[in-house]
């Protein structure tokens, strides 16, 4: 199928959410407190639909299942999920667990190893990226003392930035980010520390201490990303990851930019900027807050126009 599908999004409310996606992206969000777009998505807690073309009105599962000619994938499930994040208030600090935990604690669901390119911060804007203890009985012991301050490790962000978050990475997203986050097809969370904030109804938010700590890396180990960038016509491919759970890039379009086929179905969301896509005579626009999959053998194609994208593909 020489063919994109576009997906509509699925947007979930968060007491930490706000108005950014409507801001930025131009989506129509349900309220005041939308955290989170689901842009590609085939997890049961909120699937993306295809919004066009022979596969119309299908969730992105049911299309996994029913036409795997598309996709020519070893993975029982979708593997990935793509997420808008609008961080309006601090997001509770958290560690996810690997796929070996999860499956085993959390009905045999998938780990999360997740990464986050920083789409815009406000000025001064801070994320949790990791923590400063160095044996478990340490972090256990800051734990019950609460010394948030010096148990966590912050660092400050700024619009373009990029971080790997493998699962037992102690984590936040501070006020005033916005992300594009890709991340295994997990919903799986432990929270750490919700600074005693309430819930609508007035209740604390649950933490998941005991499982926090059993799935939490201590020492903290950072594994460094090693940026690689390709340049032809119109088009530089910058390499942020690539490793067993994803590949993932940022597309630069300036002018127009072949691209040969694809071996792999790729997963695409436009992040900046307009333009097109052509594929045997075939055109389809593609603005700000778009995201499609190109299916397997896709292409060559072009894309005119000026344009940012972030691109995934399962991992290896």
């Amino acid at each position: 199928m020489n063919q994109p599908i576009f997906l509509e999004p699925v947007f979930q409310e968060r007491i930490w959410g706000g108005t950014k996606l409507q801001q930025l992206f131009g989506y129509e969000i349900p309220n005041d407190r939308t955290g989170e777009c689901w842009a590609i998505s085939a997890h049961p807690n909120g699937q993306s639909v295809v919004k066009s073309g022979p596969y119309q009105g299908l969730k992105l599962g049911e299309l996994w299942n029913s036409h795997k000619e598309l996709f020519r994938s070893d993975s029982a499930v979708f593997p990935l999920l793509t997420k808008i994040l609008d961080a309006s208030d601090d997001l509770s600090v958290q560690v996810h667990p690997d796929d070996e935990y999860a499956g085993k604690h959390e009905n045999g669901e998938l780990g999360k190893t997740e990464c986050w390119y920083i789409v815009d911060a406000e000025p001064g804007a801070v994320i949790i990226y990791g923590h400063e203890a160095k044996t478990k009985e340490q972090l256990v012991q800051m734990i019950e003392d609460g010394e948030w301050n010096d148990l966590l490790t912050q660092v400050p962000v700024k619009a373009g930035d990029f971080f790997y978050v493998p699962s037992g990475t102690i984590h936040a997203l501070g006020k005033g980010i916005v992300v594009l986050e890709t991340q295994q097809s997990s919903d799986t969370t432990y929270r750490v520390y919700d600074y005693d904030r309430r819930d609508k109804d007035g209740n604390l938010r649950d933490l998941h201490l005991e499982k926090a700590i059993d799935v939490t890396s201590i020492p903290q180990a950072y594994e460094p990303v090693q940026y690689s960038s390709k340049e032809s016509d119109g088009l530089t491919v910058t390499t942020f990851v690539s490793n067993s759970f994803f590949t993932v890039e940022k597309w630069n379009v300036t002018g127009t930019a072949n691209v040969p086929a694809n071996e792999k179905y790729t997963i695409c969301s436009v992040i900046e900027g307009q333009g097109k896509l052509s594929v045997e005579d075939q055109e389809y626009s593609l603005a700000k807050g778009d995201h499609f999959i190109l299916p397997v053998d896709f292409g060559p194609f072009q894309i005119e126009g000026e344009l940012m994208l972030i691109i995934s593909r399962e991992g290896e």
